[in-house]
């Protein structure tokens, strides 16, 4: 696979770092999975730090997708780790384990994975940067791209659309979810893949309610039943989660105005923040614009 570049790609390349992804004793999910380099000095590269374990081993998060939570801690102290419908979470976590090369996969408590055949497979990524939890924000491939390893490349939208990343959002396993890093062409190549999927009905897409709204009856509203945008999921459970078992609403915009998440709207080019394109009337909630018409910035 070769890694290419076209005029008026970025400035800025990404690393190119190959490697093996390794599942058992870990708990992938749909958009984050562990990649053993095999030059973990490669990681130095980045601008800011990984975290790498003993064997240089690196949680990644996808860039620019977000998939149903499978085991998410809230911010409460003591809280237990909680989850989206699983039906389209755990397909995610299936369909990027199928893409990078898995096959049978078993899972055990906490979703983490026992047993894996096989046990690890090739793969590569393109990286430039670590989040604020040192996972490495990538686009992921299955097998060796070329190129060398460590080297520059301007990824363009040919390449993009044989990762992982665009796979995820062409299925409809994934919500567009952009921060201002990603470059904007290739924002406009991810926009096509999850805009497509949507316009198919493909996964998740029939069951969506971000944008037509639902009603908050309990915490279970989200845990079991409403299938909507997981930004929205974790701000919304971690406000829950305060409440001690009430339901309502009525200070989720005043939380949400706390936490500061700036966006972008892209077809207005408004600057504000998450709080203001959340909709909340009485129980019912909805975000009021597309997920792929926001822009995050990296908090």
């Amino acid at each position: 696979m070769a890694c290419s570049a076209t005029v008026g790609v970025p400035s800025m390349p990404l690393t190119l770092i190959k490697g093996q992804y390794k599942i058992v004793g870990a708990a992938p999910d749909g958009d984050s999975i562990k990649f053993y380099p095999d030059n973990p000095d490669l990681w130095r590269r980045l601008p800011t730090r990984v975290r790498p374990n003993r064997s240089g081993g690196v949680q990644l998060r996808l860039d620019a997708v977000d998939t149903l939570e499978t085991h998410y801690q809230p911010q409460v102290s003591g809280v237990g780790v909680q989850h989206q419908p699983f039906e389209y979470g755990r397909a995610a976590a299936d369909e990027l384990l199928r893409f990078l090369g898995f096959g049978d996969v078993t899972r055990g408590r906490n979703e983490v994975v026992s047993a894996a055949e096989p046990e690890a497979v090739r793969g590569s990524i393109l990286t430039r940067f670590a989040d604020k939890y040192g996972r490495s924000v990538a686009f992921a491939f299955a097998g060796d791209l070329d190129g060398e390893d460590g080297g520059d490349v301007f990824i363009d939208g040919e390449l993009l659309r044989t990762s992982a990343n665009h796979h995820l959002l062409s299925v409809g396993l994934a919500y567009p979810t952009f921060y201002s890093k990603l470059f904007p062409d290739l924002r406009t190549v991810l926009t096509e893949a999850a805009v497509g999927g949507r316009e198919a009905d493909k996964g998740l897409w029939p069951s969506d309610v971000t944008n037509s709204g639902f009603e908050v009856e309990s915490i279970e509203t989200i845990t079991d039943d409403a299938v909507i945008l997981p930004k929205l999921f974790r701000r919304l459970l971690d406000y829950l989660e305060l409440n001690d078992g009430d339901p309502s609403l009525a200070g989720f915009k005043t939380y949400l105005e706390s936490r500061e998440d700036e966006v972008t709207i892209l077809s207005t080019g408004h600057f504000t923040h998450f709080d203001t394109v959340v909709e909340v009337e009485g129980q019912r909630l909805k975000l009021l614009v597309s997920p792929e018409d926001l822009v995050f910035r990296e908090g």
